[in-house]
């Protein structure tokens, strides 16, 4: 065990790093700079400000100099917020991100995996149907469509949920559920396709054999097999609700990281965009990491490292 979690973050450090390299070349690929957009700067004054930031460096030497404080967990100053750091921004959106996606997750858990049970122990009937008809709906129907239809009704008609900002519960409501949208629909289908494989196992029509009740063989047999591919798609979702949705996020004006790095590609921020991408890519991977840790305490079968 200690040698595959070894392996397994000397290979994380590895994609790290080529996805520093990438991201940061492909940033400086793109035509223009940080200060191209500003309208009536003297060539000076941008000289100066290039100077500052060292921007005409060569690229080479730009690149080991952001490697270096890379290592050091130093991501630079951002290149539009005077006196403002990459880190500090980091710390300043991610809470806020974190908690509107610890909420979504919560949806997930509550609603997702549930209505999967459901629809999977009532096969081809009505409640099979609705969960199923609901799913489709959910999964078909973009993020920024139902966050918009959802404004419209509960904030802007009915008038009962705010429009923006998260200054008290009710404003959570409607982010909440935009943002979980997509992903209570995805694992309930989910859900509900891997109870009826597993429903079809052998070792499922034994456990019925031997007299046990509905209720134990579903939990300890059914979906504790049945997790093992919802565990692989919850890893990833996670990590993209924990930092953010970019949309979501814009259209209730909710100072995440997802706003910070929309503003960030705007003002072509090369250090807000690639600390924020390093970031995501790294919770990313600690993810995936830990999904694969759990796979061997659901199914005992599978031996990590071998």
């Amino acid at each position: 065990m200690l040698k595959y979690i070894i392996q397994r973050l000397l290979a994380m450090i590895v994609t790290l790093f080529m996805i520093a390299t990438i991201t940061f070349f492909l940033m400086h690929a793109v035509p223009g700079g940080p200060f191209a957009s500003e309208q009536k700067v003297p060539p000076e004054v941008q000289k100066a400000l290039e100077d500052k930031y060292h921007l005409n460096d060569p690229v080479i030497k730009q690149y080991f100099d952001y490697m270096s404080g890379l290592i050091r967990f130093d991501l630079g100053p951002s290149f539009k917020f005077k006196g403002v750091t990459v880190n500090s921004l980091i710390q300043r959106g991610f809470p806020v991100s974190a908690k509107l996606g610890i909420f979504s997750v919560l949806a997930i858990l509550v609603l997702g995996i549930p209505l999967g049970v459901i629809a999977a122990l009532k096969h081809n009937k009505w409640q099979d149907t609705c969960v199923r008809f609901t799913a489709t709906i959910g999964i078909t129907v973009p993020s920024f469509v139902i966050a918009t239809v959802l404004l419209y009704i509960f904030a802007l008609k009915l008038r009962i949920l705010p429009s923006f900002g998260i200054e008290t519960w009710k404003g959570y409501v409607l982010p909440v559920a935009a943002l979980s949208g997509y992903s209570v629909s995805f694992v309930a289908r989910l859900t509900r396709s891997s109870l009826l494989e597993v429903f079809r196992q052998d070792y499922m029509r034994t456990a019925r054999a031997k007299g046990l009740g509905e209720s134990k063989i579903l939990i300890k047999h059914g979906l504790k097999n049945a997790l093992i591919p919802i565990v692989t798609v919850l890893g990833p979702l996670i990590a993209g609700l924990l930092t953010g949705s970019f949309v979501i996020e814009s259209i209730f004006a909710i100072p995440g990281m997802g706003g910070y790095f929309v503003n960030a590609i705007s003002n072509r921020d090369y250090t807000v965009i690639m600390g924020i991408t390093v970031f995501y890519a790294a919770f990313l991977l600690i993810m995936i990491f830990i999904v694969d840790l759990i796979y061997g305490l659901l199914d005992p079968r599978i031996k990590l490292g071998k």
